[in-house]
């Protein structure tokens, strides 16, 4: 458990300092960090199956499904910076091997809000949400 604990919070390969010990005593404990995890994967997962739901109200549907599926996605990604940090979770959602998918996840979260309320366009917000999943996914 303390070779997890060690892994996910980047500290693997690293040797005790000074500057590691003020983080630890200024950061969550891994209680906390993994009740977090799940509170917020939790939330994301409801937002994005709530969105799912209000899909088929007439005229405010299509607004309300692309803000709860987005904002579902939004906090599901910001569950894992409770196990990793915001920074680590930032350096490795940016880094070569995962740009791509990054850039086209965050375009798509952008790109449903816009063809649901400005476009006005069913079908393109139902495109980005699965390309929001498959870029999730990859």
């Amino acid at each position: 458990m303390d070779k997890l604990k060690r892994v996910l919070s980047g500290r693997d390969a690293e040797e005790p300092s000074g500057l590691s010990e003020v983080i630890d005593a200024t950061s969550l404990s891994w209680g906390t960090r993994v009740k977090g995890f799940i509170a917020c994967f939790a939330i994301g997962c409801l937002c994005s199956i709530l969105g799912s739901c209000l899909l088929w109200i007439p005229k405010k549907g299509l607004v309300l499904f692309a803000v709860f599926y987005t904002l579902g996605n939004i906090a599901s990604i910001g569950s894992t910076m409770f196990l990793m940090g915001p920074m680590k979770q930032l350096k490795r959602m940016f880094e070569p091997t995962r740009l791509i998918a990054t850039i086209v996840m965050l375009l798509c979260l952008i790109l449903t809000l816009c063809s649901a309320f400005w476009w006005r366009k069913a079908g393109l917000a139902l495109l980005f949400c699965i390309m929001q999943f498959f870029a999730m996914a990859w």
